[in-house]
């Protein structure tokens, strides 16, 4: 584990790597560094992974973030709210105001367009909105009680992935395969399944900031070629030629270098993509799984978007299993330039539709990774960036929900997490958090340390201070845990 640094930039290494590294450095055109390089990437065959690999014993390996880009409404999935049907049309007045909400006191409550019940032996609270879900009820840890800090997109989404809502930072992604890497150095540590849409807030979700390159995200399309030229043109000889070349030359800009790390990473980068080559065409074919398994995801559905995410999400299972440590699925945008979950209006169709080109293919991941046995190693993620008001302008048939940060929903399933269960509570109307408040700091910690991490020693010298993932934030929700 990768625990503090020993200059500004650079990660502190065994000083038996460092001369490991300087003698392959400058022998054999910098082609030995190639290879040793490749290994250190591999943390099954560094001295470093054997001597520290975690700060605690593990509970997962693997995280999966299903991203619920525009966030999805609290109260119309898993914050089951009786009260504002009851309400329904009444002022919400002064009391219910907030500063982090899209709110006046002329507002008036707005009930949810689907029923709650109660599901599997947990009896959780699942609206109608998510029939599949309801059927994994029991396998559920249900966090009620968000809280963010802002309700604007790009803030909030800066927030869920780095830890920072301006940006600025590495990605939880990106300080998940820094600190554990990939678990096979032919396939990086994070990988993004995008599905051709970039949230607001931009591929700052998704990088590594002031960590080496090589830990942002490897992003794969939905459809076509998963990467650009991941067909390789050139034979291996020729490639591995080109790259001693590239290697030498990197050589002597390095000892030309204050800061040798940026180099690294690019060197870094070149032997994940020499090594792709083969592991990302096998990985993302999803026809080599079988029939039963692709109609579990949806894959066979009618709705193109729903084929899409289900391809990705049915990709996602296939990644962890093959050794990768952080994963992400996007949500498709319907026209191509709003949040997929932003419904300010159409509420009751939009979500709709979000949740059935969504829903089915979260579901069968939970289903396809327990039936494995992985499940118990991987964490998934479930979540978008903020809630929705549950107040409304005023009631229509069009009407829809504006942003909320004062308290929303999220899950995790596996990796530790208790099942079943709900934590947390909003008030009557689900305006705001009463009990337990989370920040997303807290939600981080405990990935983190379901992971074996401490995240007060997960740590990156950068600019004269040791930065990690929390900031100065963020404490381990043990109640969130077996």
């Amino acid at each position: 584990m990768k625990k503090t640094a020993t200059s500004s930039h650079c990660p502190g290494r065994i000083a038996s790597d460092l001369s490991r590294r300087s003698f392959l450095m400058n022998s054999s055109a910098g082609f030995g560094w190639l290879a040793l390089s490749g290994l250190l990437a591999d943390r099954a065959f560094s001295t470093e992974h054997q001597t520290a690999q975690t700060h605690f014993p593990a509970q997962a390996k693997n995280v999966i973030l299903c991203f619920m880009d525009g966030g999805p409404s609290h109260v119309d999935t898993f914050d089951s709210k009786p009260m504002l049907k009851q309400q329904e049309g009444q002022r919400i007045g002064d009391d219910a105001v907030s500063k982090r909400s899209q709110s006046t006191a002329s507002r008036v409550w707005f009930g949810s367009p689907w029923e709650f019940k109660q599901h599997g032996q947990s009896g959780l609270w699942v609206s109608d909105l998510f029939p599949h879900l309801a059927g994994v009820a029991d396998d559920l840890c249900v966090v009620r009680s968000m809280i963010g800090e802002l309700p604007l997109h790009g803030t909030q989404n800066l927030l869920l992935h780095t830890g920072r809502p301006f940006g600025r930072a590495p990605s939880m992604g990106a300080w998940i395969s820094y600190g554990l890497g990939s678990e096979k150095q032919d396939l990086p540590g994070y990988v993004l399944l995008n599905n051709d849409w970039v949230p607001n807030g931009g591929i700052e979700n998704f990088g590594s900031s002031f960590l080496p390159a090589s830990h942002a995200a490897t992003m794969l399309r939905p459809t076509g070629e998963p990467v650009d030229n991941i067909e390789p043109s050139d034979s291996l000889d020729l490639q591995r030629r080109k790259l001693a070349l590239l290697a030498e030359q990197d050589r002597e800009f390095a000892d030309q270098s204050a800061d040798s790390s940026v180099i690294e990473g690019a060197i870094a980068n070149y032997e994940t993509a020499f090594r792709m080559q083969s592991a990302i065409p096998e990985v993302a074919d999803i026809t080599r799984e079988p029939e039963h398994i692709q109609k579990l995801y949806g894959v066979d559905s009618k709705d193109t978007h729903q084929q899409l995410y289900a391809s990705q999400a049915l990709r996602a299972r296939r990644l962890v299993e093959a050794g990768v440590r952080f994963v992400e699925i996007t949500c498709p945008s319907f026209d191509g330039n709003n949040s997929p979950w932003d419904q300010h209006s159409q509420i009751k169709k939009d979500h709709e539709k979000n949740a059935r080109v969504t829903e089915q293919s979260v579901a069968a991941l939970i289903v396809d990774l327990k039936q494995r046995g992985l499940l118990e190693e991987t964490i998934v993620v479930w979540a978008g960036e903020m809630g929705r008001t549950p107040h409304v302008p005023s009631i229509s048939p069009t009407c829809g929900r504006d942003h909320h940060v004062n308290g929303y929903s999220l899950f995790m399933a596996g990796g530790g997490f208790k099942s079943g269960v709900a934590y947390g509570q909003t008030d009557d109307f689900g305006n705001a958090v009463v009990e337990n408040k989370i920040e997303i700091h807290d939600i981080h910690a405990t990935i983190l340390h379901q992971l074996g991490v401490d995240h007060e020693r997960l740590t990156f010298r950068h600019g004269g201070r040791d930065e990690r993932l929390t900031d100065v934030h963020g404490h381990v929700i043990k109640e969130l845990l077996w």
